[in-house]
C-alpha cells in the first residue's frame, strides 16, 4: 500500500512539473497554446514517471547482487529475486 501511495505522488509531482513547464511554453503563444501545453505536460510528466519507475525496479532485479562462479547458481538468484517483485506488485493487496 505505501509502494502504490509513493508512486501515485510521484506520478503527480512529475505531472504537475510537466504541466508548468507546458503552460509555460504555450503561454509564449498565447492562452489557448498554454491550456493545451499544460494538459500535454502533465500527461508527459505521467508517463516519465511511470516508466521510470517501472525501469528503475526491474533493472535491480536483472543486477546479480553478488559475483558467483557458478552460472546456475546466479541464474537462479535472479529468477527468485523477479519473482519476488512479482509478489511484490500484485494487485491483490
Amino acid at each position: 500500500m505505501k509502494a502504490t501511495i509513493k508512486l501515485a505522488l510521484l506520478r503527480a509531482r512529475y505531472a504537475a512539473i510537466g504541466a508548468a513547464i507546458g503552460a509555460a511554453l504555450g503561454g509564449l503563444f498565447g492562452r489557448s497554446p498554454a491550456s493545451t501545453g499544460g494538459a500535454t505536460g502533465a500527461l508527459l510528466g505521467a508517463v516519465v514517471a511511470e516508466k521510470r519507475h517501472s525501469a528503475g525496479g526491474w533493472l535491480d532485479q536483472v543486477r546479480p547482487a553478488d559475483e558467483t562462479d557458478d552460472a546456475a547458481d546466479e541464474t537462479a538468484s535472479v529468477v527468485d529475486r523477479v519473482k519476488q517483485k512479482k509478489q511484490g506488485l500484485s494487485t491483490a493487496d
